[in-house]
Formats: structure tokens, sequence, C-alpha cells
């Protein structure tokens, strides 16, 4: 299996298309794995499930993670990575239509690298993708 650089959790299927066009439309990443859910999103990362074949040290450079999702939140998803040791290290950006106090506290206590408000204008929402994916992917140094 492909190793795979973004990992995209987002249940609105229009806002996946936007974000892979933009994505792909600069070339950043042709290695993105989408799931729908916050349970997906965990057996993904924890090659369980569906994913049972996905080797576990081919970790995604990068979560781009919704909070209001189906199943399992945002919240807890973020909370599950920022506290496995092995997990930890990935950045996780919180990419949501929520500009909620609370919530905005909740990810930076749980760890979150940033935490980008959706652009409700789809040309906006298209240029905060190509300039956070150009950060993450291409600027942005971690340890592994």
């Amino acid at each position: 299996m492909k190793e795979v650089e973004i990992l995209l959790v987002e249940d609105n299927p229009e806002d996946v298309e936007l974000t892979l066009d933009a994505l792909r439309g600069e070339n950043i990443s042709n290695k993105i794995e989408v799931v729908e859910d916050g349970e997906q999103a965990l057996e993904f990362l924890y090659s369980e499930g569906k994913y049972s074949h996905r080797k576990m040290e081919y970790k995604p450079k990068l979560i781009l993670l919704d909070l209001k999702l189906p199943k399992v939140s945002g919240i807890e998803v973020l909370k599950k990575i920022k506290s496995d040791s092995k997990l930890k290290k990935i950045p996780v950006v919180v990419l949501t239509s929520s500009s909620e106090e609370g919530d905005i506290v909740k990810t930076y206590e749980l760890g979150v690298n940033s935490y980008i408000v959706k652009p409700v204008n789809s040309e906006t929402f298209r240029k905060a993708i190509k300039e956070l994916g150009l950060y993450w992917l291409l600027l942005n140094k971690y340890a592994e």
C-alpha cells in the first residue's frame, strides 16, 4: 500500500472535493487518504478494520481534521492522536466550520497544531488549503 502524506477526515463531500482540488491543483500532494468519520480515521491510523493490511509505521505527514464528524467526533480523534506516543508528533490541523471559542480552546489544550475556520467562499477556501499544504508539507520541519 502506498504511503499517505495527508489524511483528510471530512464528512462533507463538497469540502472534500474543494480540498482535494486545491491540493492537487498545486501539486502539493498526490498521496491523500480521505475518510468520512472519526471511526474510520482511527481505524486508518491504527491499521484496523478495512485498513488492517496497512502498516502502522507509515504515518501521514499531516492530518486535516474536521470537528463535527459522525460516529467519533473530531475532538475524540484529536484526543486519541495526541495521547498516543506513536502518533502525537503528526501535525494535526483542525479544518472546521466551527468558530466556537470552546472548540478552539479545547483543541489547543489537546495539542492541535493549528485551527482553521473554513472560509465560506470557495475561492478563499481553495487559497487557504493551498497555503496550508505548502506550509505543513513543504516548509515545516518536524520530528518523526
